[in-house]
């Protein structure tokens, strides 16, 4: 990318309103700055910023916040324009006020004059303002490129024609009723709104994933759209340092070797009693030692984690693990955690953060998905052979104790050949991820200097 010095290309990120979007956003803004070939500038609401500033003080040294000016109607006050903390019944209010801050959001452009604007999936509006003033912009999937081909094969082959990689299945109405639902209350989503947001994008996609992990899925991806899709890698974020972190991390340091699980279902997805009440069952069939992060809606929550959990798990269960098991009802740090030589297994959701750190940190993942793109990311840890699924059983709706026991235990109790195998392939496939990191990143500089630097001409 030979180019005489002068002012670097101005790059807008503008990321939907949840922290597992914003903070890939941010990432690959940190990393993008370092080619000097660009100034970064990532806009999104005052309590998401505010969030980047208090978690993430270094970043502010290489990306530049923007505010987004956001309707606060009487039931969305300020604090609520982000997904965190966000009741449940208020999330179709916070796409529809979202819709609304496009006007701000031309503003921005107005007065920043980017060079380029990285969009997110859930704002069609933001690609028609950079069009209309004449600016380039390019699409930001951070859902990987298996669930984004699947979508994609659904919408433009259609359900009737097979999938061509068996190993990925929904029903078939699933995920697109899903998205249809989403689409109503979209701002210009004249035609589908996952599905626009690629044919908008100019020239290239840009994927949360690695080529080395899901190059067949952005492949096919690629000769559905008619994009190129360039892979980000992993974009794994260093956790800053946190007194909640001592007790955890000293705990932890206790454990032997590939000893402990690691139970966390991201900071959004909240389980039912009873769906904690089995898991906490099958904790108790098996003998390994467990980190059990349990997260409540703040609504809830307000401050009484402790009598919540002690209401919410079965009774006398923390007296009986006490000496093998800790539970969690804070922030925790997960790549810390994952990183700590003690972990030897994943029980997660499926969130795409959560995959991509497992995968980076080479711990084998037993998948307990909730909904959306989980299930995809669950099965495509299965095909890559470092993880296992725990078996739902879908008449009550939950996972059962037995089925979450049987699963543990093949990954951390049976020693055999797939307990083996999911180790070593776990910690090949992160040093894989480890030394194509830097290189991916660099691919995304490139195209992206591409489309800045034609648009100049």
């Amino acid at each position: 990318m030979e180019r005489e010095k002068q002012e670097s290309f101005k790059v807008l990120m503008f990321p939907w309103l949840a922290h597992g979007h914003v903070f890939p956003f941010l990432e690959l803004a940190k990393r993008l700055s370092t080619t000097h070939y660009f100034t970064m500038y990532l806009c999104s609401t005052t309590i998401n910023l505010d969030s980047i500033k208090s978690s993430r003080p270094k970043m502010l040294l290489s990306v530049k916040l923007v505010e987004l000016h956001m309707p606060s109607p009487p039931q969305l006050p300020p604090h609520l324009h982000t997904t965190k903390n966000l009741p449940s019944h208020l999330m179709t209010t916070l796409i529809k006020t979202f819709q609304e801050s496009s006007s701000s959001f031309s503003d921005i452009v107005d007065s920043l004059k980017p060079d380029l604007v990285i969009f997110d999936v859930l704002q069609p509006f933001a690609p028609k303002v950079a069009s209309s003033k004449g600016i380039p912009s390019v699409y930001f999937s951070t859902s990987g490129a298996t669930p984004a081909s699947y979508l994609h094969h659904l919408y433009t082959v259609g359900s009737g024609a097979t999938f061509p990689f068996p190993a990925i299945s929904l029903p078939d109405d699933e995920l697109p009723r899903r998205l249809s639902l989403l689409a109503q209350y979209m701002k210009d989503a004249d035609d589908d709104f996952a599905y626009g947001a690629l044919t908008r994008s100019t020239d290239i996609v840009l994927s949360k994933s690695s080529r080395h992990v899901e190059q067949k899925y952005a492949d096919y991806l690629s000769a559905l759209s008619k994009k190129q899709i360039v892979c980000t890698g992993p974009l794994i974020a260093a956790d800053v340092d946190r007194h909640e972190d001592i007790e955890i991390m000293k705990w932890l340091n206790g454990k032997t070797l590939d000893s402990t699980i690691y139970i966390s279902f991201g900071s959004e997805c909240f389980l039912s009693k009873k769906q904690i009440g089995e898991i906490a069952k099958g904790l108790d069939l098996c003998d390994a030692s467990f980190l059990w992060v349990i997260r409540f809606p703040a609504e809830e929550e307000a401050g009484t984690g402790i009598r919540l959990i002690e209401e919410e798990l079965p009774a006398g269960f923390l007296e009986t693990v006490k000496e093998r098991g800790l539970v969690v009802t804070k922030w925790a740090p997960q790549t810390k955690i994952l990183g700590h030589l003690s972990i030897g297994g994943f029980v997660s959701h499926c969130g795409r953060s959560s995959i991509t750190e497992s995968m980076y940190f080479g711990v084998p993942v037993i998948a307990m998905p909730m909904n959306a793109d989980q299930p995809m990311n669950a099965q495509l840890m299965v095909e890559l052979g470092v993880g296992v699924v725990v078996e739902k059983d879908h008449e009550n709706g939950v996972y059962v104790g037995e089925e979450v026991a049987k699963a543990i235990n093949k990954v951390m109790v049976e020693k055999n050949a797939l307990y083996e195998g999911l180790r070593s392939r776990a910690r090949r496939l992160s040093e894989t991820l480890r030394e194509k990191e830097d290189e991916e990143v660099n691919e995304v500089a490139q195209q992206l200097f591409k489309i800045c630097a034609k648009n100049k001409k």
